[in-house]
């Protein structure tokens, strides 16, 4: 029996899944978490083998969350589940240590195989992912100064005018979360300040 906890924002997501994996002999979901502060604590406590992670919910965020889970519980595997395909944060999840991907509309069977497979230490993709998954891989490298792509999002955004909390309300993450963010690009990029870093922003192609 491969023990699971969900993570969700949405209540009828939540729900929706629990039921689902209810009707799976080989699963048994110990817990719902509804966002990833919520996940990590349930995960210490529970010691699931697979936490189906959200990457988009408040407080702390998918990509937070897996991280904080990969350094704390090592022995949990998380497989982010996604609303877009094409969502930029699933690179950063697989940075953070996700070991599957799987679009919200992935059905009973697909998932009962992403969940055997991370526990067999193996990676889970959905193909739809997988394919934006490539593409942000190989686009990654064209970012300067090793900016990863979060970092770049966040940039564009400052150059849009948006304040961290605006930023984090954008982005679903928290304000700690923006300003990490924006410590990270400032040193990488070499910027004192928000003017110098969309200057930065400017000729580098990462504003319009």
């Amino acid at each position: 029996m491969t023990t699971v906890v969900l993570a969700d924002d949405q209540r009828v997501v939540r729900e929706g899944l629990a039921t689902l994996l209810g009707l799976l002999p080989q699963v048994e979901v110990l817990g719902t978490a509804s966002d990833g502060e919520e996940a990590v604590s349930l995960a210490e406590s529970l010691r699931p083998d697979v936490v189906l992670m959200d990457l988009r919910m408040p407080r702390c965020d998918g990509v937070e969350a897996t991280r904080r889970l990969r350094e704390r519980v090592p022995s949990t595997h998380v497989i982010v589940l996604t609303t877009y395909a094409d969502d930029r944060s699933v690179i950063e999840a697989l940075r953070a240590g996700a070991r599957g991907f799987l679009t919200k509309d992935s059905g009973a069977e697909e998932i009962e195989r992403a969940i055997a497979a991370v526990v067999r230490g193996e990676a889970a993709i959905d193909p739809a992912v997988q394919h934006h998954l490539v593409e942000a891989v190989a686009g990654s490298s064209e970012l300067p100064d090793g900016l990863t792509p979060r970092e770049a999002e966040v940039l564009t955004l400052i150059a849009q005018g948006l304040s961290n909390r605006e930023i984090a309300t954008r982005l679903f993450v928290s304000e700690a979360t923006v300003k990490s963010h924006v410590n990270h690009l400032f040193t990488k990029t070499g910027a004192r300040d928000r003017a110098q870093a969309v200057a930065y922003a400017y000729r580098h192609g990462l504003a319009d």
